[in-house]
């Protein structure tokens, strides 16, 4: 089947045209907000490991909790509507940082982190499971490579930019741009059709089932289905290693190059996970070029499983490293391997999900990768009491890769059909 390029997909299809602005905007405010906001905790606990791992299960546990739910409920009821009214939502919710000022602020801080990023798991589930209606199954791959990679630009940019503005002119100037952006992405989905988001299917039972047997369908699909279950297993066993990224790049980014090297905390924060961006981002713009060889060859089995583990091992070395811009260098390949890796394994899961059932898988498949990934966080910032950050950043790598060896041994146990047919 031909792939449409991404040319032909933004310049042919002004819905996806719109839903891809409103994610730009959107996803740049938000990591204005990331640097901003784990930078105001910083300041004003005095550094403290559990202060900023509280700040990132605040980011990641309601988002894992509420992503099974979001996906029901975005199966069920108008996708577009739920863009919007949550982007309003967290228009407001935004400008709750502005009145941290001491220690005894910092639940605010936490507060509203929480309520964002639950507002964030209907948003994002209603968004992905609106894309492929958007895109059609030609233009999948090209939709679901720039959506993800605009994601991953906008953490470079947004970091960059964040750090630099929370350096030069506070925090303040960042939460407020977070504020606008959500309002602005809110009017650009506006502006897509509401039929254009979710098929019309004769017979839509939707209004006599019950809500809980909805969301017992899609964990009953995601257990039975061979091909749905194995990226669940493999993204939660990646989720092992992947959380502790966030303490990696806040204690040795934040704390032990800043102190080395002279470099401001926000700033050597920001150049991690700007490198992290622009690398995921190179990755995802060439997974198009790289399906078609991987569909010409056969070898997307062996892609998945080794650049998984690759992308671990080099991510490993990066922990014995003695400079932030070499760090930076690794980090930046790491997430180029696996952003190409991601694109594709994404595209392959979209294709195989049924319309009236895609928003729960896709937000159960992210919600229990979340959850991991919050659990790993804050033991993370746990154990910085104990091992130094590069130890963390060994173990981080090889967990990571350990996805990799998951996945080739699902496939092992495959007895019927393909996960790209």
């Amino acid at each position: 089947m031909r792939s449409l390029t991404y040319s032909e997909l933004i310049r042919g299809n002004r819905d996806f045209r719109n839903l891809l602005a409103g994610q730009f905007i959107s996803e740049l405010g938000n990591w204005f907000n990331f640097i901003a906001a784990l930078g105001l905790v910083r300041l004003v606990s005095d550094a403290s490991p559990l202060a900023a791992g509280l700040f990132f299960v605040a980011r990641l546990i309601p988002f894992a909790i509420m992503s099974p739910i979001a996906g029901t409920f975005v199966d069920r009821f108008s996708r577009r509507q739920v863009m919007i009214v949550t982007d309003v939502a967290r228009t407001v919710i935004a400008l709750a940082f502005l009145f941290v000022k001491d220690p005894n602020d910092l639940w605010i801080a936490y507060t509203a982190t929480i309520l964002l990023h639950t507002l964030g798991a209907f948003f994002d589930g209603a968004k992905n499971a609106a894309a492929p209606n958007l895109t059609g199954r030609e233009g999948l791959l090209a939709g679901t490579a720039l959506l993800f990679s605009t994601k991953f630009l906008l953490m470079a940019v947004g970091s960059a930019l964040g750090g630099w503005a929370s350096a030069a002119f506070g925090y303040q100037v960042a939460f407020i741009i977070n504020a606008a952006s959500f309002l602005i992405s809110a009017y650009t989905v506006w502006l897509i059709p509401e039929d254009a988001v979710k098929q019309k299917t004769a017979g839509d039972t939707a209004e006599r089932r019950t809500f809980l047997s909805d969301l017992k369908e899609g964990f009953v699909y995601s257990v039975k289905n061979h091909f749905a279950l194995t990226i669940l297993i493999m993204n939660m066993i990646w989720a092992t290693g992947g959380g502790a990224i966030n303490v990696i790049f806040e204690r040795l980014g934040g704390v032990y190059y800043a102190e080395s090297e002279g470099w401001n905390p926000d700033v050597a924060v920001a150049i991690l996970w700007t490198a992290t961006g622009f690398g995921i981002t190179l990755g995802m713009m060439i997974a198009h070029r790289t399906s078609i060889w991987l569909d010409r060859a056969g070898k997307h089995r062996s892609f998945i499983g080794w650049t998984l583990i690759a992308h671990g091992l080099i991510f490993a070395v990066g922990g014995f490293v003695p400079t932030l811009w070499l760090f930076t260098i690794l980090i930046f390949v790491s997430r180029a391997v696996v952003g190409v890796e991601y694109a594709v394994q994404e595209t392959l899961f979209q294709r195989s999900l049924p319309d009236q059932i895609r928003g729960r898988i896709s937000t159960l498949d992210r919600g229990a990768e979340m959850t991991v990934f919050g659990i790993s966080t804050f033991a993370a910032s746990e154990l910085m009491y104990y091992i130094t950050p590069q130890t963390l950043t060994y173990a981080s790598g090889i967990l990571s890769a350990f996805a990799g060896v998951v996945w080739f041994i699902r496939e092992r146990t495959k007895t019927t059909g393909q996960p790209w047919d």
